[in-house]
């Protein structure tokens, strides 16, 4: 395993170790001050689905919000990584209809919803799913209404040098300190364009998402990051689906923690207090089953996660491993070293 990785977690059978997880994480402040790491906290990843709310910048810096009359719940299907129940799928589609789009319109493939009882219903009527389940729908839905808002051809939005990405690309350049020319991207799974950028920039994006002014940012983009931190707050289920960790993240936490999945072992999180923070985390291999757990484990180090809080998240905290009759037969473990990067404050403050 590269050195830029350090172990954080085992997957145990029975009081053994069966597998071994490797990540790197970077820890940082409104201000870009790192605090604390694991690893190389500069290892560079491409960010996937984790910057669904600085992609939805632009659709809200034209006054999308106000133009279609949104509500928080449309705002947080905009930023999600939904799991295709009917209410994901309703809203995105009255999402379309706003701006007199169909789910043809939508460029992202469809794929079974992440929500079993939903995939189980469309076997059962055998209906096939359609782009309306594709996790990232609301994303491209608010893109669609971006562009008809802002009187941009629609069709290719996708496209890396679409209108409508040069001005995502602009808001990553400006809330990572990346400038643009220097950003580097690739397709994503839902075939929109993703951003390789290292942990620590991911992390920082995320600490302005957390506390803007804190940021020293200002106006309209502070404005916006507000409305998109409220509006995941305040409507969890519509940001991953009830039962799934980052919706009881979120809901645990009244808001306090905005966490936002990608694919491949990638995790980001927004910590609203009381100390402001971005936190990122990338698993070598990209393994998805341990990945929450070391996710809490960094929270529960950092002091953002009270005691209380991570009792109420005990199911992904050890989970355990199951064979195919049901019997536990072993559990995941998280092995976190993080380490404090010198400063004028401690972590584990978190006193409630």
């Amino acid at each position: 395993m590269s050195d830029r990785f350090e172990l954080v977690g085992r997957t145990l059978r029975g009081e053994e170790a069966e597998l071994w997880h490797f990540g790197a994480a970077a820890v940082l402040t409104p201000a870009g001050r790192l605090v604390a790491s694991v690893g190389d906290p500069e290892v560079p990843t491409f960010t996937r689905s984790t910057l669904k709310p600085i992609q939805a910048l632009p659709f809200l810096l034209a006054a999308g919000y106000q133009e279609y009359d949104l509500n928080e719940a449309d705002l947080a299907l905009i930023c999600a990584s939904h799991a295709g129940t009917p209410a994901h799928t309703e809203g995105v589609e009255k999402l379309l209809a706003r701006g007199g789009f169909g789910v043809d319109d939508l460029l992202c493939a469809a794929h079974e919803p992440y929500d079993g009882k939903s995939a189980e219903v469309l076997r059962r009527r055998g209906e096939k799913p359609s782009p309306l389940h594709n996790n990232c729908s609301g994303k491209h839905a608010g893109m669609l209404l971006g562009c008809r808002l802002l009187g941009l051809d629609s069709s290719g939005y996708g496209d890396v040098n679409h209108p409508y990405q040069r001005r995502v690309r602009h808001e990553i350049a400006t809330l990572t300190d990346c400038p643009e020319g220097t950003l580097a991207f690739s397709i994503d799974g839902c075939g929109l364009p993703t951003v390789r950028l290292p942990l620590t920039n991911l992390a920082l994006c995320l600490a302005r998402l957390a506390d803007p002014e804190a940021a020293g940012l200002g106006g309209e983009r502070a404005t916006a990051l507000r409305d998109v931190g409220a509006a995941m707050a305040e409507v969890p289920e519509m940001v991953a689906g009830e039962g799934r960790f980052t919706t009881r993240l979120i809901q645990v936490t009244g808001g306090r923690l905005i966490g936002k999945e990608g694919a491949n072992g990638l995790y980001a999180v927004a910590v609203r207090g009381p100390v402001a923070l971005g936190v990122a985390l990338k698993l070598a291999a990209g393994e998805e089953e341990p990945r929450d757990t070391i996710v809490l484990e960094l929270l529960r180090q950092l002091g953002s996660l009270s005691a209380g809080e991570l009792d109420e998240m005990s199911a992904f905290y050890s989970p355990p491993v199951r064979n195919h009759a049901g019997l536990v037969v072993g559990s995941i473990q998280a092995e976190v070293d993080l380490i404090e990067v010198p400063g004028d404050r401690k972590l584990g403050t978190l006193d409630y």
